[in-house]
């Protein structure tokens, strides 16, 4: 039987009661009948709906089932990063362990993920109220001055111009806070993930894709040259399967899935939109994508209406008690970290799933030795702009193209004893805590 690994309030409504980003106001058929596709999508978040599009635009019959609705799960609430990403060991130990040219192929990769959501933006236009020109990395100590300098050299190599930003010269920038220094790398953009997922689902179903909500997938057999997928109320033959659900997975759908990605939980708390007087109070007036050194990291944007978006990871109880200690410890974060903001309401908060993987590099690729059957996962909270561009690389392979994956269709180690593989969490957040030191 599938098994998730948090109980049960991670994987349901209440968790994104309070998010602000709207959801496709389409009303998505249910599959209640026994029907046939050439390719089975399960997943209806950023992988999914871009392998659709581009499947349903090759001409490929392709049915995309959704446990709810386009964009429900973390793709839906995310921080709407749109930048270079997915795994969590940078391209210095890329190039390392992979050599020269798979480190430069990858970050290739990154940076036409970034350009294909733009492209997709603009090909189907959609609003998705973007803004930010690249994010910046801020130092929370002084000693980690030096790992930015490290990291404008290595991005120079690969030709990106980043710029590392003094302390002194911050309130300049507009990203005055309790940092001592900046790195600012001018690739990707921030956008509103709602409406960049309704744009996507609407997209797919324009060119032909059938996406059925609310059709949660419980059992995935292989027969013959064929793979059924059953829901509550109905069956789904297909020739060709992708799965797409990341950290809403379910161990044991399929086995070979059990034990190779580790759902985390990500937060994101909301201010109220923020007067002028305060905004220039406390001297946060940029409109970059930001975040933080620390390894439990937090993540913040002026949003276009005023409002600020702080995210944080380190919540691993999936609870209502567990979210609301999360939300008092983010609440007590934002005003250490912008003391003029103290006092503002946060009526906004929730979370979702990210996935990470035992060698914190992104997958795509094959699941198992089942043929004509592919996953893409495992993007470690960078999947806006990675999800899509692996979505696209799955629709290659069902459609027989040989697409270059520089790095993610390498063997996907396993957790070693996946059962219990939510408990390393416990010291590993703890040792990063004490690492990171206190927040001020």
């Amino acid at each position: 039987m599938p098994r998730r690994i948090y109980e049960g309030y991670a994987y349901s409504d209440a968790a994104r009661a309070e998010c602000i980003w709207p959801l496709p106001d389409q009303t998505w058929p249910e599959l209640t009948d026994a029907e046939t596709t050439e390719v089975a999508i399960v997943g209806g978040g950023f992988t999914g709906l871009s392998a659709a599009l581009h499947l349903a635009q090759s001409g490929a019959e392709v049915t995309l089932l959704e446990a709810h609705v386009p964009g429900w799960g973390a793709s839906g609430r995310n921080g709407g990063f749109c930048c270079i990403g997915g795994d969590k060991i940078g391209l210095g130990a890329i190039r390392q362990r992979f050599g020269v040219a798979a480190a430069q192929a990858y970050f290739n990769a990154q940076r036409g993920a970034i350009d294909l959501v733009d492209d997709l933006l603009s090909t189907h236009g959609i609003d998705a109220e973007t803004h930010s020109s690249g994010e910046l990395q801020l130092a929370h100590r002084p000693d980690i001055l030096p790992t930015l300098r490290a990291e404008r050299d290595l991005w120079a190599e690969y030709g990106v111009d980043a710029t590392l930003i003094p302390q002194q010269d911050l309130a300049d920038q507009g990203a005055s806070g309790t940092f001592h220094g900046g790195l600012h790398v001018p690739l990707g953009f921030a956008l509103n993930p709602g409406r960049y997922l309704t744009g996507l689902a609407t997209a797919a179903a324009n060119v032909g894709a059938l996406i059925r909500a609310n059709s949660l997938v419980q059992s995935i057999t292989r027969s013959g040259s064929t793979y059924k997928l059953k829901t509550p109320r109905g069956q789904l033959t297909a020739r060709k399967l992708i799965l797409a659900t990341n950290g809403y997975g379910a161990d044991g759908l399929p086995d070979w899935l059990t034990g190779r990605y580790l759902p985390l939980q990500s937060n994101i708390l909301i201010t109220r939109p923020l007067t002028e007087d305060e905004i220039f109070a406390q001297g946060w007036t940029t409109d970059l994508m930001a975040y933080d050194s620390r390894h439990l990291l937090h993540y913040f944007r002026l949003l276009p209406d005023r409002r600020f978006l702080f995210g944080a990871r380190g919540n691993v109880r999936a609870s209502a008690q567990g979210q609301a200690a999360m939300r008092a410890r983010m609440r007590r974060d934002l005003a250490a970290m912008f003391p003029a903001w103290v006092n503002v309401e946060t009526p906004f908060f929730w979370s979702g799933l990210v996935s990470l993987s035992r060698d914190l590099l992104p997958y795509a690729g094959p699941i198992g030795d089942w043929e004509d059957a592919w996953v893409g996962m495992n993007y470690h909270g960078n999947g806006v702009a990675m999800g899509t561009w692996v979505g696209a690389r799955l629709a290659d392979l069902a459609m027989g193209r040989d697409p270059l994956l520089p790095i993610h269709a390498r063997p996907l180690p396993r957790f070693p004893l996946p059962s219990i593989r939510r408990s390393y969490l416990y010291p590993a957040i703890l040792a990063y805590r004490l690492k990171d030191g206190p927040v001020t």
